[in-house]
Order: structure tokens, then C-alpha cells, then sequence
């Protein structure tokens, strides 16, 4: 046994026992554990054999001798005897984002659910909100979760994705064998839903790096296993594919297996034009050395393409031209102008929030929480805006680096009105307009309803404008393009909202909005502090619609921002 098999025995041990109600300190122990065993430099069994365990932090009496079972008998009898008590669809529970080894544990003991069936029904019914310390919330992303799933099996949501494979990336990059190892697929491009995860690893030894990979405890199956590829299953359901290549085809194996078929065949009609021939194992003919994707695209007579443009949308003919886009990285947002606090249905307070973006690096956070129509966010009303801006005032100073913005996400009404009045609107520093009830009206009126806010001379950004939910809900019946035009005539900014099961604008409506002369702005709509993270994906998806940089609103300096702001709405857009 590895000393990551020992690490992951231990990982699934703290699980077990906090769904099973122990004493959580066990679990935090457990955990320590597991991760002394995944950075010792020696094997754990000779270490343990040799009391050079003993001195080491985290490792006490009990543990010590837990490591011990596992060396003698290769298993732990306190995993085994969990595995007998906790049904198996209980530990599923544990494959929902959002849902905690606590959270199952309630579902479990409390409710007596058992299964993802039967947690489905129960939130549907409304009963988790039942038990103390379980909500509204927590049903809804439940609820989300399954769905999701549901609708389009064997695909997921880039936000759950992507981390499932940075976590095997990892762990494959600890092995001896493996001398590279990359995200490639729909993953590396970044695609909104993805089929699999796509991984590839260099290695001399690609029978060693085999069978390690299939020994993980993530995998509930494995469809294939050879010296060249290996297919598992994750327990989440998500199919995981592993390319093993020689080191000096790498580059050529990591090109191919990130673009999508038609840019592929793009650059093999290229190849195919200088007389030889591009597949996975290199340029055959060609003569030069291609140790990474760059060489590969300077053989081809182009520049390096960003895996997020490789889908034959255009980025051929640009790249010729050399009039492809310097996209926009993350490291250039300033801040994030769409978050919730706990005055409404977020759980950080103000000052929190300030901590969580100043980590980031950010200069300003704009606080946008729900107008006082939507009760069940427990909106505010005049009165209650003003009280928090008098707290976002007191804060600002302090002289913090991170500047709060007083907004209000207000809501657009069935009949287009706005949720406050315009004199109230005219206080705050920022105005999110959102669409959140009314979804089946005619697209006629859907529209109508969005122009009426576009036109509000005190409406400086359109939240999640399309309103869909990735495999929960489809975007609204509304006509984007005449959406977008009258964004760029308004001078009104469209979000890109980062929230993972959104990404809305969505990638296409993004590069049609910038090439129009319009700015977006990518916020995370964040609920906690933890959600900030999120503008990861709305980057990501930015970057898919060819966005540059400047063509981001939240990528201003706060003075630039501010002043931006003030301008006359009809005028932001060109003198942008």
C-alpha cells in the first residue's frame, strides 16, 4: 500500500465519522493524518516500523496504532465497522456540492433518508428546512444538484468538475513515474458542462502511474485499463480518462486532446498543407523539436492559441491575422461588483466580506443585497438601505484598503418598475436591476420588462441577464440580441455572473456584446465569503467571448470606476 492509498483510508475514515456523529475532533486528527502520510519521503510502513513515527506532530497513541492495523492487516477495524453502520447512498450524499458530512448525517439520522432518491423527495417536500441548522437554501442546492445531474447525465458543471481534476492532477503529480501531468478536454477550454475529465501524464513508467490510478478510492469503476489510456468512473458519476504518453510527445498529446474536433481538424488540414501530418504523437515530417504547444502552433505558421478560443469560432483566421485577443486574466479584476451580505439572504457580514476581498487582492466590493420584494432573501426596504450604507460609510473610515460600494440588486417588477423608488435609487453608489419572478410571460412582455430597466437612467448593471440555471433551468424566452443592442445603446453593463451553475451572459452573448462596443462586468454574486472565489469561472467565460481586458467594467481602478459611474449613462460607452 502507497502512502496515498494509506492518506486516503484515513480521508474516508474522518468522512465516516462525522456522518456517523462522533467526536469531531477525531475527524480533524484523522485528517492531519492523512496528510503526514501524503508528504512523508519515505514509505509509511517502514517508517512506522521503525518508531519514526512516534516524534511526529498530529501523530498520537491511537493513531499511531491505527497506522499499525494498516500495516499488519491492510485495513483500519474502526473504517471497517463504519462501513457496516453507514448505508452506502448515505456517503453519496456526500457527492452533492454543497452537502457536508454533517448535512448527511442529519439527512441520515434525523430524516432517515438513505439514499439520493430519497433526499431528492424529501427536499422537494420541503423537509430538510425541518431540522435545525438545515434551510431553504440547502434544499434548493440539493434540489440544483440532482437536477443537474438528471438532466444531463455523464455531464457536470465546469465549478465541479474542474476542482475533481486539479485534485487528480495533483495527486498524480506526487508519483515518482510521472514526469508531466495536465487538465486537458472541454475542462482546459473551459466549456460551461462537461462529458469527462481529461487528464494526461508523461511517464517512462506508464504501467506504474496504471496501476496507481486505478487503486484510487474516488473511482466507483474502471471501464479500461492499458499502457497507454486508463477510463475510470468517479463516484459522482463523472467518467475520468487518462492518457499515458512518452515525455517527448507530450505537447503533441496535450494539443490534441484540448482542442475541440473541428479546431483538430483545422490544424491538421495545415499540417497537411506543408506535407505532414499532426496526430497526437507529434508533427510527423516536419523536423523540428516540439517540446510544448507553442512549438507546435509556430510550425503551423501561428501564434499560441488560449485553450479557452480552441473551437473553431474564428480563432484560425485571427491567429493568421495576428489580430487574436489579449484576453482577460483573472489577476486583472479590481473587485467584484455584485455581492450579498447577511442584511439580506447572504451569511457574511459587511466587515467579513471586506477581509474575504482584501485576501484577493481587491480594491473595492460592491454590496448589492435584494430589494425588499423579494421576501424570501429577506430584502430591504428603504429604511434598511440606508442603515446599511450608514455601516458601509463607518467601515470605509477606517481607511481599509478594500473600498465597499453601497449597491442594491432591485428587482424589475411584472409590470417593469422598479422594487424602490428612483429618489432612493439615486443614493446608492451602484445599481444591480435582475429579473427574478415572471419567468413564463410571453417573450414580448420578458423583454419589455428589461428594457424599461436598461432605459432607468440609475441602472448601472443587468444581473444574470438571460436567468438560466445550467441543467435546472433554460435561459428566459427573451430576445438577447435585441437585449444587447439596446445594453450598448443605454450604455448599460451586462453581467457575467460567475456563479458556477449560471455563467450568464453566457459565452457567445459575450463576444456579440464586446463586439458591439458594450462592457460587461464579471461578478460572483456571492452569498458567503467562500463564493468569491467563483470569478474564476466568470474570467473563464469571459475569456471564451474573446473579452480583452478593458472590455471588463470591474477591471478599473477604483477612482476610474468612480468616475465611470458618474458619467451620464448614454455616454459611458463611447468615452470608454
Amino acid at each position: 500500500m502507497t502512502n496515498y492509498e494509506a492518506a486516503w483510508l484515513f480521508l474516508e475514515l474522518a468522512d465516516r465519522v462525522e456522518v456517523a456523529g462522533d467526536n469531531p475532533f477525531k475527524a480533524v486528527a484523522y485528517r492531519k493524518a492523512a496528510r503526514l502520510l501524503e508528504g512523508l519521503g519515505e514509505p509509511f510502513a517502514e517508517a512506522w516500523a521503525a518508531g519514526r513515527l512516534r516524534d511526529r506532530p498530529g501523530i498520537g497513541e491511537a493513531i499511531h496504532a491505527k497506522i499499525g492495523e494498516l500495516v499488519q492487516t491492510g485495513t483500519i477495524s474502526a473504517l471497517e465497522r463504519l462501513r457496516r453502520e453507514i448505508p452506502p447512498g448515505v456517503m453519496d450524499m456526500l457527492t452533492l456540492p454543497g452537502v457536508g458530512p454533517r448535512h448527511a448525517r442529519n439527512f441520515w439520522k434525523v430524516l432517515g433518508l438513505e439514499d439520493l432518491t430519497a433526499l431528492q423527495e424529501a427536499a422537494e417536500q420541503g423537509r430538510l428546512r425541518t431540522v435545525k441548522g438545515l434551510g431553504p437554501k440547502l434544499e434548493l442546492a440539493v434540489l440544483r444538484a440532482i437536477a443537474q445531474r438528471d438532466a444531463a447525465p455523464g455531464r457536470q458543471l465546469l465549478g465541479l468538475a474542474l476542482p475533481l481534476a486539479r485534485d487528480l492532477r495533483e495527486s498524480l503529480a506526487r508519483q515518482p513515474a510521472v514526469e508531466r501531468v495536465e487538465i486537458a478536454g472541454s475542462i482546459r477550454r473551459r466549456a460551461e458542462l462537461v462529458g469527462d475529465v481529461d487528464l494526461v501524464v508523461a511517464s517512462e513508467a506508464p504501467e506504474e502511474v496504471s496501476d496507481f490510478f486505478v487503486r484510487m478510492p474516488s473511482f466507483r469503476e474502471v471501464t479500461a485499463q492499458g499502457p497507454t489510456r486508463v477510463a475510470v468512473v468517479h463516484q459522482g458519476g463523472l467518467p475520468v480518462d487518462l492518457r499515458l504518453v512518452e515525455p517527448a510527445v507530450f505537447a503533441a498529446a496535450w494539443l490534441h486532446l484540448t482542442g475541440s474536433k473541428e479546431h483538430n481538424v483545422r490544424l491538421r488540414q495545415r499540417a497537411k498543407e506543408r506535407g505532414w501530418q499532426l496526430n497526437d504523437y507529434g508533427l510527423t515530417g516536419s523536423g523540428f523539436s516540439l517540446p510544448e504547444e507553442e512549438d507546435l502552433y509556430r510550425a503551423l505558421g501561428l501564434p499560441f492559441i488560449p485553450p479557452e478560443l480552441r473551437e473553431d469560432r474564428g480563432e484560425i483566421e485571427a491567429a493568421e491575422k495576428g489580430e487574436l485577443p489579449a484576453l482577460v486574466e483573472e489577476s486583472d479584476l479590481r473587485g467584484d461588483l455584485h455581492v450579498h451580505s447577511e442584511w439580506s439572504d447572504g451569511t457574511a457580514s459587511l466587515r467579513e466580506l471586506r477581509e474575504a476581498a482584501a485576501r484577493l487582492g481587491y480594491e473595492y466590493l460592491a454590496v448589492c443585497d435584494h430589494s425588499r420584494s423579494l421576501a424570501v432573501a429577506r430584502g430591504l426596504d428603504a429604511e434598511r438601505l440606508r442603515a446599511q450604507r450608514r455601516e458601509i460609510e463607518a467601515l470605509n473610515a477606517e481607511g481599509h484598503p478594500v473600498y465597499l460600494l453601497a449597491g442594491v440588486e432591485v428587482d424589475i417588477l411584472g409590470d417593469g418598475r422598479l422594487d424602490l423608488e428612483d429618489e432612493v435609487l439615486a443614493e446608492m453608489d451602484l445599481v444591480v436591476a435582475s429579473l427574478h419572478s415572471g419567468f413564463r410571460q410571453e417573450p414580448e412582455r420578458l423583454l419589455a420588462r428589461a428594457a424599461a430597466a436598461l432605459r432607468h437612467p440609475h441602472v448601472d448593471i443587468l444581473a444574470h441577464p438571460t436567468g438560466r440555471l445550467l441543467g435546472h433551468r433554460p435561459p428566459y424566452a427573451l430576445d438577447v440580441p435585441a437585449l444587447i443592442e439596446l445594453a450598448v445603446e443605454t450604455g448599460t453593463i451586462l453581467e457575467v455572473n460567475a456563479t458556477p451553475d449560471r455563467l450568464d451572459l453566457c459565452d457567445l452573448h459575450v463576444r456579440r456584446f464586446v463586439s458591439a462596443g458594450g462592457l460587461v462586468a464579471v461578478n460572483t454574486d456571492a452569498h458567503s465569503t467562500e463564493h468569491l472565489v467563483f470569478r474564476e469561472y466568470g474570467v473563464a467565460t469571459a475569456r471564451r467571448g474573446w473579452c480583452r481586458a478593458r472590455q471588463v467594467l470591474n477591471t478599473r481602478s477604483l477612482p476610474d470606476l468612480l468616475a465611470f459611474l458618474a458619467r451620464e449613462k448614454g455616454r459611458r460607452f463611447s468615452s470608454a
